[in-house]
This record gives C-alpha cells, sequence and structure tokens, in this order.
C-alpha cells in the first residue's frame, strides 16, 4: 500500500505520516483467550501544522458478533520526534513557535536517525481516571516500539505502573498490542486489535 503524504506535512512528522487518518476496528482483552472480552475502537492521528501528531482513541464493549454494550474507554494524547526543543519551539503552555518550523528539511530530519536506521519518538497519552503515560521508543517504517518511562497517577487512581504498546502497518491494517504492568503484576497482555483506514 503506498502512503501518500501530505504536501503541507511539518517537515520531521514525515516519519510519523503513515499513521495520519482515522482507523477503526476489532480487538480482544487479555491474552485474547477465549473467555477475553471484544471490543472495538476508532483511533484518530492528525496534524495541525505543529511538531506533533494528536491522538485519541475511544473503544467500545462488544459482544462477539460486534453489537456495542458500553462505551470502554478513551485515550487522547501527543507523538512527535524525540529531539531537544529549541528556541523556534512553542512552549511552555501558548509561548507561540517561529514561524519557520525548528527541522525545515528531510535532511534536517535525516540527520535525527538513531543507529537502528530509525528514529526516536515521545508519546504522551491521557486517560480518565487521573493517570497519564510518557512513552519512550523507536519508529522505523511502518514499525513502533513503544516502553514507558514514567506513569503518573492522580491520589486516587488505580495502581498502574508501566506499559509497552507496539504499532504496525501490515497489508494497510493498523496492528497493536498494549501490554501493562498493574495491581501488582509485572507486564501482561492488556489488549490488542487489528484497524482498517477509514476511507477520507
Amino acid at each position: 500500500m503506498a502512503i501518500e503524504i501530505p504536501t503541507d506535512l511539518t517537515p520531521e512528522l514525515v516519519p510519523l505520516s503513515w499513521l495520519l487518518g482515522t482507523w477503526s476496528g476489532a480487538g480482544r482483552l487479555g491474552a485474547g483467550e477465549a473467555d477475553s472480552e471484544f471490543f472495538t475502537q476508532t483511533v484518530t492521528f492528525k496534524a495541525n501544522g505543529l511538531p506533533y501528531l494528536q491522538y485519541t482513541a475511544e473503544s467500545w464493549l462488544t459482544d462477539e458478533d460486534g453489537t456495542v454494550l458500553r462505551p470502554l474507554s478513551v485515550e487522547t494524547g501527543f507523538w512527535q520526534l524525540d529531539r531537544p526543543l529549541t528556541e523556534s519551539d512553542g512552549g511552555p503552555g501558548m509561548t507561540p513557535a517561529d514561524m519557520v518550523p525548528a527541522l525545515r528539511t528531510a535532511d534536517d530530519v535525516e540527520a535525527l536517525r538513531n543507529a537502528d536506521g530509525g528514529f526516536d519518538i515521545m508519546v504522551n497519552i491521557v486517560h480518565p481516571g487521573g493517570i497519564s503515560e510518557l512513552y519512550y521508543g523507536t519508529i522505523k517504517g511502518p514499525q513502533i516500539q513503544l516502553s514507558t518511562d514514567a506513569v503518573m497517577r492522580g491520589a486516587g487512581s488505580k495502581d498502574y505502573t508501566a506499559a509497552t504498546r507496539i504499532f504496525g502497518l501490515v497489508n494497510g491494517d493498523l496492528f497493536w498490542r498494549w501490554d501493562v504492568a498493574a495491581h501488582g503484576k509485572s507486564l501482561d497482555a492488556h489488549a490488542s486489535a487489528a484497524l482498517h483506514k477509514v476511507p477520507a
């Protein structure tokens, strides 16, 4: 499947461009065993002219036939290359960025390639219930591996200490798996899904 890169995309988002758009599909909780619950999910990645992708994922529990039973979860966040911020970048808060992006050319972006030929990335994901994850990882072509560097929990939040996530583009579909360490247990299968690209 050919990946179309928008002509107005900020240069440093080109390595992430295959994620752009809306994806929808189904998955299973846990390890996908016989008694694992089913869910459906819609995921959106969009660019807004700044050097990160906005991410939203909404999920609903379903029966085995895909009939929606009730809402399951919502998460939102930001995906970007992991690089030192410069005076050209915006923030903190609403401090505006320069008109010209910090990375202006393909050569600027190529200079960030890591020793494995991919790029280091940083992902922030926020959940209801006072939980926020900070992931670091790598993207190499249409494959992503992420591990939490930190999980921030509110005083009344449920126990949750670490996570890993993997994403991959296979025959035009977005496959992902999420492993979680929670409730005093080590990393274990939490959920996985296969999502199809929704036509624009």
